[in-house]
């Protein structure tokens, strides 16, 4: 009876994702499922180029987790021009062959295939990666992102480069890697010379359509000719570029055929240039599958398989996109980040298990300032290495952890692995403390998929939670606690200034908290980080005239490109005020008081309200300083120890947690 109700719950879970488990095929090479994990840049190689150990991890973690095709970061073929990052995999000689060999065993032995992405970056680096050197490109177009006049790249020197993307494919193929794929798009070089708005050449790699393919195809036929023809070859393009002059949709279908014509065994659609970023690697307000269509018209042109980046986030949309035929494999690449067992959970009917990607950006924003990846919900990547291994060591023994944000939710659910009994008490009647907040404002559901997956695993792993409920000292000395974990959150910073406690003051996270339903008034945000800028949208939406004040040069200082972009478009959209160089002085009955910071000048804002969005200092108070006297194994995360991102707050949770004695 046992063994027929798993059967049966077995065969519900594959016919919920029959298309997601289906085996395929790339030319010759047989896929044991349509998950593809994408190039993602991850700076985790050595300095010489070679798979350290530590990228070694990396991906070996995602082939264990279930992946059936893993695409290794850009990969190098020129250490002069072709930098993209310090530290990327490179198959510019021979030496680099052993790691990678030990790269492809550590994979294969989970039945996962890896291709090597071949790239160079032209114009879309920096001549301070590539040691003072200028950079290159099809023609002498800068890139408005990048701001530096790359030189045009000389007919030799381009055949030269068609040589180096033939030996780097060799060198793959020497290395034991099943095939490799072309990265044609993002604006890279070979994007460069297809996109008729970054190659205005007129010798034979630029003018028409078939001189624009020409660098593409010589590489191409020149891999087919050295590697044979069971060496499987795919191509990265972009579906549309989403620039003015650059690669339309019309033109990608084009593009497509012809890669079809001379012989490539799949095309992987993407979309986007360093110039339209966010519709490369995107923002939280993009939904899962916004651009389907792309690889959707691709796919009913060409009777190769179809790769497809669509920014998903759960197993559902995978199969539905499957199922309705806009790809034949998915490219799961944030997602397989945030949780490496993404396949393995959603095949074993674990979905709610599934860490979600939230699209906070934290993981291109460190490799963009040549820092190694990292995300903000999975504190272990990139050190599977040395988080390998949870001590199951807690025996019972009971931590009390105060506060059910990020930090405290993620030490309750490794402390539960590691065997500990876990009391959590949170203040508040739900969880996610910040995060929670967070997910109030317009676009940021993901913020609750993380909360209520968070939630899910440590109700499942026993936590025993207790909600609207602050313990004293007494009911903490009656649990005999092994250790305290403190994680009550950062308090919001409030400036001594005349009118700052009058009533039309308010905080901008009880704004949130207390889904405050203001409509129809003047409102003034000061601050414009995240919490600053969210609160306004979530002002603005309900019909408010809101107005964003920042004392420094920029608005939302330190925060990341691509997303300050997504929030501030929709900001401009409702109207929203955005005044950098002016700072709080003030407040009366229907006034805010500013000064001028650039020339000194006093200025007044007509407001019903004033919304305090300063950011958050670490807890320092009476009941904290009790429970360090009264207790010796004390450990003060999340923004009790520093104010941070979402990032932080997990990280402490986890390392503190992990590393317990």
């Amino acid at each position: 009876m046992i063994n027929e109700k798993l059967n049966k719950q077995w065969e519900a879970i594959i016919m919920k994702y029959n298309c997601l488990f289906k085996k395929g095929q790339i030319g010759k090479l047989t896929l044991k499922n349509r998950i593809v994990m994408p190039a993602m840049g991850t700076s985790l190689a050595s300095s010489t180029g070679e798979a350290s150990d530590r990228i070694i991890k990396y991906y070996e973690e995602r082939a264990k987790g279930g992946c059936g095709l893993i695409i290794t970061e850009i990969t190098r073929v020129d250490d002069e021009t072709g930098i993209g990052t310090p530290n990327q995999l490179s198959v510019t000689n021979t030496s680099k062959i052993p790691r990678l060999e030990r790269l492809a065993r550590a994979v294969h032995k989970y039945d996962t295939k890896i291709f090597l992405q071949l790239h160079h970056p032209g114009r879309e680096t920096y001549s301070s990666i590539l040691n003072g050197k200028q950079i290159v490109a099809p023609s002498p177009i800068p890139c408005k992102t990048i701001g530096e006049v790359p030189r045009e790249l000389t007919t030799k020197e381009v055949e030269e480069l068609v040589k180096k993307f033939v030996i780097g494919a060799k060198i793959a193929q020497m290395a034991g890697i099943d095939g490799v794929e072309l990265h044609g798009a993002h604006g890279y070089l070979i994007g460069q010379f297809l996109s008729p708005l970054t190659n205005k050449r007129t010798d034979k790699y630029g003018g028409s359509f078939i001189n624009r393919m020409r660098f593409i195809t010589e590489i191409i036929l020149g891999i087919r000719h050295i590697c044979g023809p069971n060496f499987p070859i795919i191509t990265r393009i972009d579906g549309d570029e989403f620039v003015e002059g650059g690669i339309t949709h019309e033109e990608a279908i084009k593009m497509a055929r012809y890669l079809e014509s001379i012989g490539v065994d799949a095309i992987n659609v993407s979309s986007g240039t360093y110039e339209s970023a966010v519709t490369i690697i995107e923002p939280v307000s993009y939904p899962e599958g916004w651009k389907r269509h792309l690889a959707h018209k691709i796919k009913e042109n060409v009777n190769i398989p179809v790769i497809a980046c669509n920014n998903i986030k759960t197993p559902e949309m995978a199969e539905k996109l499957l199922e309705e035929g806009d790809c034949d494999f998915i490219a799961l690449g944030r997602a397989q980040l945030a949780d490496p067992e993404f396949a393995k959970k959603a095949m074993e009917g674990r979905e709610k298990e599934i860490r979600p990607c939230i699209s906070c950006l934290h993981c291109i924003e460190q490799v963009m300032n040549l820092k190694a990846i990292e995300c903000a919900v999975n504190p272990r990547l990139g050190y599977e290495g040395e988080y390998d291994h949870y001590e199951k060591d807690g025996n019972s023994r009971v931590v009390a952890i105060i506060g059910g944000g990020p930090a405290g939710m993620e030490a309750a659910r490794v402390l539960a692995i590691r065997g500990f009994k876990v009391v959590l008490f949170e203040k508040r009647g739900n969880l996610g403390g910040s995060v929670y907040l967070g997910s109030i404002p317009p676009c940021k559901d993901k913020l609750k998929a993380l909360v209520d997956n968070m939630e899910y695993q440590i109700k499942k792993l026993g936590v025993d939670i207790r909600m609207n409920c602050t313990p004293t000292i007494e009911d903490l000395k009656k649990l005999n606690p092994y250790a305290i974990f403190i994680a009550m959150g950062g308090r919001a910073i409030v400036p001594e200034l005349p009118g700052i406690h009058r009533d039309n003051v308010l905080i901008a996270t009880d704004v949130l908290e207390k889904k405050m339903d203001i409509r129809d008034k003047k409102i003034v945000v000061a601050g414009s980080g995240m919490t600053g800028l969210e609160t306004a949208d979530y002002l603005a939406e309900k019909g408010n005239k809101v107005d964003v004040i920042e004392m420094q040069k920029e608005i939302g200082p330190g925060v990341y490109g691509s997303v300050l972009y997504d929030v501030t478009t929709r900001l401009k959209k409702f109207g929203v005020g955005l005044f950098t160089q002016r700072q709080l002085i003030g407040v009366e009955a229907g006034k805010v008081h500013m000064l001028n910071t650039y020339n000194g000048k006093k200025v007044t804002m007509e407001a019903d309200y004033l919304v305090l969005a300063l950011g958050v200092s670490p807890q320092v108070n009476g009941f904290v300083e009790d429970i360090v006297k009264n207790f010796k194994n004390v450990k003060i995360i999340g923004d009790s120890e520093k104010a941070g991102k979402v990032y932080d707050a997990i990280q402490t949770g986890f390392d503190k947690a992990y590393s317990l004695e």
